[in-house]
């Protein structure tokens, strides 16, 4: 079943290279979307694609890169639109 979350990361999750990170993961798990930076210092993540593998997804993004450290993971689960083709990162 596809399913569209919308991912909160907070902790050291910044100046540590978690959005190529997250990058690498999506795309291992075959899902679409994006991930940004917010001021808040937190990580906003959108992703599209079967729901199983998003719920791997998110527990593998707990173990985060190397050098960051995940506290806090919030999901807010949407209905599946099938609007992204591929998984990018947002500088903006």
């Amino acid at each position: 079943m596809n399913a569209r979350a919308q991912i909160l990361v907070s902790g050291v999750v910044q100046g540590v290279g978690f959005r190529f990170f997250v990058k690498r993961l999506a795309i291992q798990h075959n899902l679409c979307g994006w991930v940004k930076n917010l001021a808040t210092g937190d990580v906003e993540i959108e992703v599209e694609g079967d729901k199983g593998l998003i719920l791997d997804f998110m527990r593998q993004l707990g173990i985060g890169p190397r050098f960051g450290h995940v506290a806090k993971i919030t999901v807010n689960w949407k209905d599946y639109k099938g609007e992204y083709k591929n998984f990018k990162i947002k500088f903006w």
